[in-house]
């Protein structure tokens, strides 16, 4: 997320060509929203792991709602890892591989 913040030195008004979607300015607030929506998700899935120590595979319907295809399941796994990751990073999760195998968030103490 931090790599968005280097946009922000362009003005404002800049015309963004964005890879998904239609062409917009407004690239500040742009910056803002992701920032905002990344929080959000963060805070969704620490909510998850406070509730129960979850597994990625756990965190698939917290972060998707509708139903994915095995390759979109692949790429949902991929972002439900790097938000665990990251919060753990940060201290706000703690980890633990069970006995099966699988590693298991929380934020209880260990």
């Amino acid at each position: 997320m931090t790599s968005i913040d280097k946009f922000l030195t362009l003005p404002p008004d800049t015309l963004v060509l964005p890879s998904h979607g239609k062409p917009f300015n407004g690239l500040h607030t742009r910056v803002a929203q992701l920032h905002a929506h990344h929080a959000e998700r963060l805070a969704e899935v620490a909510a998850a792991c406070h509730t129960k120590p979850s597994s990625a595979a756990d965190i698939l319907g917290v972060m998707f709602k509708r139903p994915l295809d095995m390759h979109q399941t692949t790429f949902a796994m991929g972002e439900a890892i790097a938000h665990l990751h990251a919060l753990w990073f940060e201290g706000v999760l703690r980890r633990r591989r069970d006995p099966d195998g699988v590693y298991r968030f929380t934020t209880e103490p260990l």
